[in-house]
């Protein structure tokens, strides 16, 4: 039995960027940053922050790009894919990225109908519209994830 899943609830460090391949699928690509404070043997806090390369495909990605902006709070689940390639100087270079199966959004502070919800490849954005509505969620096995579910 094998499993690569990650899961992260974290801060966009940009906006995310969007393109489209050859084929015409769309992709959006950012970045989320999740710190970590403790108090050290001395009574001193601290605090270390990671930083996480995140992709986005289809209908996910058009999501993304739409309703996502630097700073927004974000809930990420998806598997992490490490790519390899060789640099101009001859070099291996590497990075690891968490390719997005599904989102939430965890604050309405930056989006543009004060609509929030969870999205996956499976599903389009809310219209915009003035009034408020509940977003329908659908997940592969169509079971809604939880920010109060997750273990940590």
């Amino acid at each position: 039995m094998n499993l690569n899943k990650a899961m992260i609830i974290g801060n966009l460090t940009r906006d995310p960027e969007t393109r489209t391949t050859p084929s015409g699928q769309n992709v959006a690509s950012f970045s989320v940053a999740t710190s970590l404070t403790w108090t050290d043997n001395t009574g001193q806090q601290q605090k270390k922050t990671e930083f996480h390369n995140i992709v986005a495909w289809r209908k996910l990605a058009d999501i993304c790009a739409q309703y996502l902006r630097k700073g927004s709070k974000v809930y990420i689940e998806g598997r992490l894919q490490t790519n390899e390639w060789t640099g101009q100087d001859g070099v291996k270079k590497y990075r690891t990225e968490i390719v997005a199966d599904n989102m939430i959004m965890l604050d309405r502070a930056n989006t543009n109908n004060d609509s929030y919800g969870n999205f996956n490849n499976n599903q389009t954005a809310p219209k915009n519209n003035n009034q408020e509505e509940e977003l329908p969620t659908i997940n592969a096995d169509e079971e809604e994830i939880r920010v109060e579910n997750i273990p940590f």
